[in-house]
């Protein structure tokens, strides 16, 4: 008797659904290293594994694809479950090792677990380094802008001057730039430390001599001061321009 259509489906159906057991352990090179972790946990939990499908001749190159598929460094035994439990997947470890030794790519074992890595001697050309511009917030400008007027000067005259506590990430980014250095240490109840500028601040910002740093009217003049900024004080005064009180109240009034 011929069966019917709709019996000849639901028999169809049923050997797919009795592959697809295979379609996760088949998984191809683009599948993401997590199903493969999936795989793994499902192969240590059931009785299936791959080796039901390959030939053992295939055994190392399978091998060597769990590994290089693996976001992860993997032990034997999660290697194991994708062999026999007979299997002795040491020797293929090792064949495989010897096979990448001289190549870009080796294979290593650190701490009972293999993964791929990129060979150490290579390590030097595989670097780039690159220039990264970043700009100097406020509070780092204005401690190196009083640094280099008031130095040497300690911490504690950078906060007064500042009105505000200097966060030692500030220092931190003028001294990796090199552009201070400390000085002498204040000799005055604690010893504080002094920040002094350096030869690479001088030659970073173009300046020949200390001396050379722009005054108040050359920083009004070139906008970076505001224009209605009351008189000067002691920051961008030179000591000639530094008025000194030497004679009485009745000489003032005479001249």
């Amino acid at each position: 008797m011929t069966n019917s259509p709709a019996a000849v489906l639901e028999e169809n159906a049923e050997i797919v659904t009795e592959s697809e057991p295979s379609a996760v352990l088949h998984a191809n090179n683009d599948a993401p290293a997590a199903e493969l972790q999936a795989a793994i946990a499902q192969s240590q939990s059931s009785n299936d594994n791959l080796t039901a499908y390959i030939e053992e001749a295939d055994y190392p190159r399978l091998c060597e694809a769990l590994l290089f598929a693996s976001e992860r460094a993997l032990a034997i035994k999660d290697l194991q479950a994708f062999f026999p439990a007979e299997f002795d997947l040491l020797p293929v470890l090792q064949e495989l090792q010897a096979h990448y030794q001289n190549r870009g790519l080796q294979l290593v074992e650190l701490g009972g677990k293999w993964s791929f890595r990129t060979a150490a001697d290579l390590a030097p050309h595989l670097k780039r380094e690159r220039t990264v511009q970043r700009k100097l917030s406020r509070a780092t400008v204005e401690t190196l802008a009083i640094i280099a007027y008031h130095q040497p000067v300690t911490r504690a005259e950078i906060e007064d001057i500042r009105g505000v506590a200097v966060a030692q990430g500030t220092l931190d980014i003028l001294l990796q730039a090199n552009w201070i250095k400390p000085g002498r240490r204040r000799e005055t109840p604690g010893r504080p430390v002094t920040w002094i500028t350096t030869d690479e601040f001088l030659q970073h910002f173009g300046i020949v001599e200390l001396v050379d740093l722009p005054g108040f009217d050359e920083l009004k003049a070139a906008g970076l001061l505001d224009k209605s900024r009351p008189s000067p004080g002691p920051l961008f005064q030179s000591p000639d321009e530094v008025a000194v009180d030497t004679g009485s109240p009745a000489d003032d009034e005479e001249l």
